[in-house]
């Protein structure tokens, strides 16, 4: 029987080992723009995205070990926008992941800097990643940079920001969270898919698996953001509420907002039919999705 914990966390250890070997060491000069990013890297998460990304590859045939290395490109991205979505200029977080956020450590200078560090890192190593045939690293670039530019995270962030206070629309809702957080989810998953030189009709439903999943997660953010406590998220909670964003929760409720979700997720799960490979650990994530309290 399937044990999507013992999963979890065997990939999330793999996660951990690989980025810590990987990330430039505090003694290495800028020590403390390398003090910086390996604080915010590895000073906890879920490393959701890449496990993904891994279970993707999977998913179409292929050992997992081979979407390593861009699956730890994925997370150290994900890791710069939460660096700069903390930002005084933004969200003015002083806690991620039950620590104090990278501005309120190192100072605001440094936490920008760490945040552009981790992006540029990020596609190196995307760029240094081996594709299977007929997919290119050149792919793979190109797939990271459309769900992280303009048309992706920073473009959700910008519509985030300007939506604040304003009356809830189902259209700018969607678009900021399908930008903001079912981009990248949806990426890795796509990664991890070219990695293991899926099918057409692969990538098309990790696609689909992938959008599905990534507006469930953000609605279940939401609604831990409403209801949980800052000792569970490790981080602040009822932000959503006093700086008026544009959520699920601001728009249905929450009781409507978890219908959602699980509308969201059944969608996701149907689609993973149409692979070849093992897709029990995408199904048991896609339904911890919904079951999460953190």
């Amino acid at each position: 029987m399937f044990d999507l914990q013992t999963y979890l966390r065997e990939r999330k250890a793999i996660v951990d080992g690989e980025l810590d070997a990987r990330l430039p060491p505090v003694k290495e000069r800028p020590t403390t723009l390398h003090e910086a990013m390996r604080y915010s890297v590895l000073g906890g998460g879920k490393r959701f995205r890449p496990i993904l990304c891994m279970a993707a590859t999977e998913a179409v045939g292929e050992d997992h070990r081979k979407a390593l290395l861009p699956a730890l490109a994925i997370e150290i991205l994900h890791t710069y926008t939460l660096i700069h979505d903390d930002l005084p200029a933004m969200d003015n977080d002083e806690l991620r992941r039950g620590q104090p956020t990278c501005h309120v450590k190192f100072g605001e200078a440094n936490a920008i800097l760490a945040g552009d560090a981790l992006l540029t890192l990020a596609f190196q190593w995307i760029a240094e990643s081996s594709p299977a045939k007929p997919f290119s690293v050149a792919r793979l670039v190109v797939e990271l940079a459309d769900a992280s530019g303009s048309r992706g995270i920073i473009g959700g962030q910008v519509e985030d920001i300007a939506a604040e206070g304003k009356e809830p629309d189902p259209e700018t809702v969607e678009y900021i969270h399908l930008h903001k957080t079912a981009e990248l989810i949806r990426s890795a998953l796509r990664i991890g898919a070219m990695v293991g030189g899926a099918e057409t009709k692969e990538l098309d439903a990790l696609t689909m698996y992938g959008c599905n999943l990534g507006l469930a997660f953000q609605i279940t953010d939401d609604i831990l953001n409403a209801t949980s406590t800052s000792e569970t998220l490790g981080k602040t909670v009822g932000s959503d509420y006093v700086r008026e964003k544009m959520t699920y929760l601001s728009l249905y409720g929450v009781e409507g907002a978890r219908k959602r979700a699980e509308e969201l997720i059944d969608q996701a799960v149907s689609e993973l039919d149409k692979l070849n490979g093992s897709t029990e650990p995408l199904k048991a994530i896609a339904e911890f999705v919904l079951a999460r309290e953190k």
